[in-house]
């Protein structure tokens, strides 16, 4: 078979295409022949060693795959050889095979195109696990997602919307709002027009935010925060803004709100049964019709690299797909 492999933490230029031995499956593995790898920006940060996960060289990057069942060792039950499934694994996946545990893949439906399971796992797995594990989002909740435009920003948008919840899309320019206007947020709010604390008091009234999505950071996060309402949630899903603020914690005293850490995949190697539960929703609900997100880029496995050398330059728009 042949896989992009991290030769080294060098970053791209440790990256390289190479024939490998075909994995054999152990009793209690599957081996899926991996039709399409979707690429994130964490496949940016592994390759240096940078990542909450490092593993040790040599590698292939790639957190989510889509493929076919190749074959099946002895104890599993369950599948079956042919079936179409999803899976995420942290890093691995840009190769042309791999053997899993039958806990890390997910069905694909009928309905769901398998290079589009490749690229859903991740951004909507985040948000999923964040409103719902983490968040406790309700119907007739108010949900201000910062970020809105992001990919996982889009994701919680729909997610939100799904779970009836009223969204507000929080961003930095008009044609970014107007991408969340079209993920179906209810309300939209232009923090560098808007003061983000400000914004969010007026939009709800004064009665403040239920749930706050925060992948973001920075100085956002307290204006956020001081928006937030009686017993809200403020959910921590990360620092695109590259800094880590640090936050008052009198105010949850006197809101009486948590701060929730969202850490999903941790979540995923630790309730393996729970994200797969997740997982099997989201691919029903794109089956379904109520999540449409299709892969905005595909590329051959020969040209991973400098796929994921445009995302590093974040020059990558939407989500980019390497068929394998």
């Amino acid at each position: 078979m042949r896989a992009l492999i991290a030769t080294n933490l060098s970053g791209l230029d440790g990256l390289a295409v190479q024939d490998l031995v075909d994995p054999v499956p152990a009793d209690d593995e599957v081996l899926v022949d991996v039709a399409y790898c979707g690429l994130n920006f964490f496949d940016t940060l592994i390759i240096r060693g940078q990542y909450q996960f490092k593993p040790e060289p040599p590698f292939s990057p790639g957190g989510e795959l889509a493929g076919t069942i190749a074959a099946l060792g002895k104890n599993v039950t369950g599948f079956t050889v042919g079936d179409r499934v999803a899976a995420y694994v942290t890093y691995g996946a840009c190769r042309q095979k791999i053997a899993l545990k039958p806990h890390q893949i997910v069905r694909i439906p009928d309905g769901v195109k398998t290079s589009d399971a490749a690229g859903l796992l991740v951004t909507y797995g985040t948000s999923l696990h964040a409103l719902v594990q983490r968040g406790h989002l309700q119907p007739g909740e108010t949900l201000a997602v910062l970020g809105a435009a992001g990919g996982t920003g889009l994701a919680a948008v729909k997610i939100g919307k799904l779970l009836g919840a009223r969204v507000i899309a929080c961003a930095s320019s008009p044609d970014k709002l107007a991408l969340a206007r079209e993920a179906g947020a209810d309300d939209v709010l232009d923090y560098t027009q808007d003061p983000l604390r400000d914004g969010l008091r007026r939009l709800t009234e004064g009665r403040g935010v239920d749930v706050i999505y925060d992948p973001v950071g920075g100085e956002l996060a307290e204006q956020a925060l001081r928006a937030i309402a009686w017993k809200g949630r403020f959910l921590v899903i990360g620092f695109a803004s590259g800094t880590i603020p640090k936050m008052p914690l009198n105010l949850t005293l006197l809101k009486g709100c948590d701060i929730c850490g969202v850490f999903w995949g941790d979540f995923a190697h630790r309730e393996p049964e729970a994200n797969a539960a997740n997982n099997a929703r989201l691919l029903q609900w794109t089956a379904d019709g109520k999540i449409r997100d299709e892969a905005d880029e595909i590329v051959p496995l020969d040209h991973a690299k400098d796929a994921i050398a445009r995302i590093a330059a974040r020059q990558a728009k939407g989500k980019i797909i390497v068929q394998m």
